[in-house]
């Protein structure tokens, strides 16, 4: 199984090795636009500001949704600016519990880079560890990385209506039910799908539960090794957290709906379900 986290202890003793990695801080959240803002009062210590709706997706557009897939040859150009090379490893982080920090872990996956983890507990931990912070902008040097996409599993919506996969659905459980819809088009979830809302796949220190925990989490939702997982959420971001848990958990190459919700409930022909 390839390793998905990193712990404090361990980033900190790889931060002094020979090899450091390439840290980036990945402060978003919806509803928040200030996570450069965030990062500039304090991060780790040469981490590397991304801006997750410039950076890490295409524009919005009701054809896609609101985080389509980015180009790549953009994402490979906001990646040479990271100071990432073909064989850097990369961690990342955020400070709500890799929520935001997984798109940038499946993205950097998908695009090729083998060796790509996520702090466990993000700045929260690494704060309590008694850590000190950085403040202002890192100054990275520029990187050579070549991205090759296409490295882990993606489903189009088509895929998504068609398919006779178990579907996830990572948001909140009143969302999934339609009792509430905060941004996108419609209320309610895809048809078949089961409610599986990310912040179950973590603990109240915002750190992942264990292996243990999170496979008998989605064994009760269905999941099984070897039968096929789509993962979605409002907009492709979550969906990506729910892609590490099940790795965490052992069932390995579920598949990302990048369009998600926001993609599905623009188009007046698709329908949606309501209640469990």
């Amino acid at each position: 199984m390839t390793q998905v986290l990193i712990t404090v202890d361990e980033l900190a003793e790889a931060m002094l090795s020979d090899r450091p990695p390439v840290v980036l801080d990945v402060r978003w959240q919806l509803g928040d636009d200030r996570g450069h803002e965030h990062y500039r009062d304090g991060h780790l210590p040469g981490a590397v500001f991304v801006d997750l709706d410039a950076e890490l997706a295409d524009p919005p557009s009701p054809e896609r949704g609101r985080h389509p897939l980015p180009d790549l040859n953009a994402m490979q150009a906001a990646a040479s600016r990271w100071g990432i090379d073909n064989t850097s490893r990369v961690v990342v982080y955020d400070d709500i519990g890799n929520l935001a920090a997984a798109r940038a872990w499946w993205l950097l996956r998908w695009a090729g880079l083998a060796e790509v983890l996520m702090l466990d507990g993000g700045l929260g931990a690494w704060r309590d560890a008694g850590f000190r912070l950085s403040r202002g902008d890192a100054t990275p040097r520029a990187g050579s990385v070549a991205l090759r996409g296409g490295q882990m599993p993606v489903a189009d919506i088509d895929e998504v209506a068609a398919t006779d996969a178990l579907v996830l659905d990572a948001r909140a459980v009143e969302r999934f039910r339609g009792e509430v819809e905060p941004v996108d088009p419609r209320a309610g979830h895809i048809p078949g799908a089961v409610s599986a809302p990310t912040a179950a796949n973590l603990d109240g220190n915002q750190r992942f539960r264990s292996k243990e925990e999170l496979r008998d989490r989605f064994t009760a939702l269905g999941v099984r090794d070897g039968d096929p997982v789509i993962t979605y959420c409002g907009s492709g971001v979550n969906a990506a957290h729910q892609v590490a848990a099940l790795e965490i958990a052992g069932f390995d190459g579920a598949t990302l709906f990048p369009g998600s919700w926001s993609q599905w409930s623009s188009d007046p022909e698709r329908p949606a379900a309501t209640g469990e």
